[in-house]
């Protein structure tokens, strides 16, 4: 039997902040973690999320 899924998975965001490295943990409703570290500049972030989990509720 094959599924479709009708409705975008939601995408959540932690964020372990210090003053020069951010760590990002990114998972969604369907999906297991994903975990990197980046610079502490919240543009970079967005667009991160932008290109990697675009069509997701946010």
């Amino acid at each position: 039997m094959n599924t479709l899924q009708t409705k975008p998975s939601r995408l959540f965001i932690g964020i372990d902040i210090h003053r020069r490295l951010w760590k990002i943990h990114c998972a969604t409703n369907l999906s297991g973690l994903k975990t990197f570290s980046m610079q502490p500049q919240p543009k970079l972030l967005k667009d991160y999320a932008d290109k990697h989990y675009s069509g997701r509720d946010k």
